[in-house]
């Protein structure tokens, strides 16, 4: 039997109730009064509008109306899956999907296994990637004094930057930050590679208690006198391993990153410098919630669809971004 056999994706009314136990694990909340586990009253058999592809109007399935402010409402109100005119056991098999392909899959293959139109599946996707993305003050990294991994790395290119080759000024940059401890990573954009933009990033983001690990960059230099040792590898000498001390070395984040750009290069091809964050999340929330972190992919599908609160996404054609 395959993953997808589960009912919740393939019955309207089962993937309501997944979604339930999923988003309102210790209650139902209101998402207009925001009341936890008051009075809330099932509405079965309601339908809505009479259209031409349902005359009698479609079934409103996990229609509820709170008790305390007399508001109707399901729980994809106040979700990204607010508004949204697809079928919500296809938006499951979405997440899922996604949550499950390692360097991602495509809005067009997507777009394909739902039977859905490219445009649909695209800004689906963007919608699941918003769920994904944290945004919450989790604890600075190396907070027991465990060592931090550093790097940048570069992809892509600017718009109106097509025409330059040479040097880095013309590609998107990508700084990210691994956790050896956690196993988990935090990934940010930088305009230019210089201290005003890169030092607030390690700053803020790794305690000073840390053992920072980088490259031989110049950047890192000043820096990793903030923090409780910092250990370099000489890159440009192939030296990826300190050959006195063999923990001092960046070959987790650059393992990360290879992840990364294999899915950008290989399944996505093309990004817009508008949507990079949220390309970034998606990687960055499944390195977090990969299986070496004891997380399968029915684990990490649910950990997607518990970040989907709070967070609304609009669709806006002008900042549209193909990928195949």
């Amino acid at each position: 039997m395959s993953v997808l056999s589960s009912p919740y994706f393939h019955d309207e009314a089962k993937a309501f109730e997944h979604l339930e136990s999923i988003v309102w694990a210790d209650g139902v909340v209101c998402p207009h009064c925001g009341v936890i586990g008051g009075r809330v009253y099932d509405l079965s058999g309601v339908r809505g509008k009479p259209t031409l592809k349902t005359p009698e109007g479609a079934l409103r399935h996990g229609l509820k109306k709170c008790g305390e402010c007399r508001k109707q409402f399901t729980v994809k109100v106040g979700t990204v899956f607010e508004h949204a005119r697809m079928p919500l056991h296809k938006m499951l098999q979405a997440v899922h999907l996604i949550a499950s392909s390692k360097k991602g899959i495509s809005a067009h293959q997507l777009g394909r296994i739902l039977e859905v139109q490219y445009k649909t599946a695209w800004f689906l996707a963007h919608r699941i990637r918003e769920a994904m993305r944290s945004g919450d003050l989790a604890a600075p990294f190396g907070s027991g004094g465990g060592a931090v991994e550093v790097d940048e790395t570069y992809f892509g290119v600017k718009e109106g930057r097509r025409g330059a080759k040479a040097g880095t000024a013309h590609k998107f940059g990508v700084l990210a930050l691994v956790d050896r401890e956690s196993g988990t990573m935090r990934s940010f954009t930088f305009d230019k590679f210089r201290a005003d933009e890169v030092h607030p990033i390690v700053l803020n983001n790794i305690a000073r208690e840390a053992r920072l690990m980088t490259d031989e960059a110049k950047m890192y230099k000043k820096i990793g006198r903030e923090f409780a040792e910092h250990g370099t590898t000489l890159h440009g000498a192939r030296q990826y391993v300190d050959y006195k001390d063999r923990t001092i070395h960046t070959n987790t984040v650059e393992g990360a990153f290879s992840i990364f750009k294999r899915g950008m290069k290989g399944v996505y091809q093309h990004c817009g410098e508008q949507h990079l964050h949220r390309y970034l999340a998606e990687f960055e929330f499944r390195y977090n919630t990969r299986q070496a972190n004891g997380i399968d992919d029915r684990g990490r599908a649910a950990h997607a669809m518990r970040g989907i609160v709070g967070k609304r996404l609009t669709y806006q054609p002008a900042n549209d971004s193909a990928d195949a």
